[in-house]
């Protein structure tokens, strides 16, 4: 009997530091089975919709929710788990804390192009913030990253800019939210097996495979 093929739903926020690790994790699993026939498929969702579109001084803000204690508890371990996965999480005084939105959207138009690598993106995504601590709210930053993908950098300026398509990732967001994603990221295979945080390689390779091979669990 065939393999079934994976439909994998990867619901995520690019603020989300364990949604980068996630990314690392399941790009080990993946490697480790190159046969399996895998199609994967970015989906929003945001952390803080709250947060002004200009966006928010991130060292402060994450004082404020944790304390600075426990802020500072919080950043040395995802660095110790940033270097286990290969991921440098950086660190800068004036570093934003933004609201995704507009990445999202990005992320929506380049998923729907299919000359268009969306994993390529979501990874320029999450390194400017991560690593190089770039503001990815700044509509000027991610013209720049749609330019490195291949998209077409002016069009997109101005559909950002306009706002295009704003209304329809909220709702795409409103839908995760009615599945039961309360936080993330979480995997969704197949539009019925759900998986929160950011799981081991074998965890999720062991997922794979079993629903690949027609097992149920």
């Amino acid at each position: 009997m065939p393999e079934k093929t994976i439909n994998l739903e990867v619901i995520s926020d690019w603020v989300c530091p364990w949604c980068y690790v996630g990314k690392r994790r399941l790009e080990a699993a993946l490697a480790e089975r190159p046969d399996l026939d895998v199609t994967l498929a970015w989906q929003p969702f945001q952390l803080s919709p709250d947060i002004p579109r200009e966006g928010l001084n991130r060292q402060d803000y994450y004082q404020q929710i944790f304390g600075p204690e426990r802020a500072a508890m919080i950043v040395d371990r995802l660095k110790q788990t940033g270097e286990e996965e290969g991921i440098s999480f950086g660190s800068h005084a004036d570093a934003m804390a933004p609201n995704t939105l507009s990445a999202h959207v990005l992320m929506y138009w380049a998923s729907a192009d299919d000359g268009l690598d969306a994993n390529d993106l979501a990874e320029k995504l999450f390194h400017a913030h991560h690593v190089d601590c770039e503001d990815i709210g700044d509509h000027t930053v991610l013209t720049r990253i749609a330019g490195e993908v291949g998209m077409d950098a002016d069009e997109v300026a101005k559909r950002l800019a306009g706002r295009e398509d704003e209304t329809l990732m909220k709702e795409h967001i409103t839908n995760s939210k009615a599945r039961g994603v309360s936080g993330v990221p979480f995997f969704v295979i197949n539009g019925q097996h759900g998986l929160s945080g950011a799981q081991p390689s074998d965890v999720l390779l062991s997922a794979f495979e079993q629903i690949a091979s027609g097992e149920s669990g």
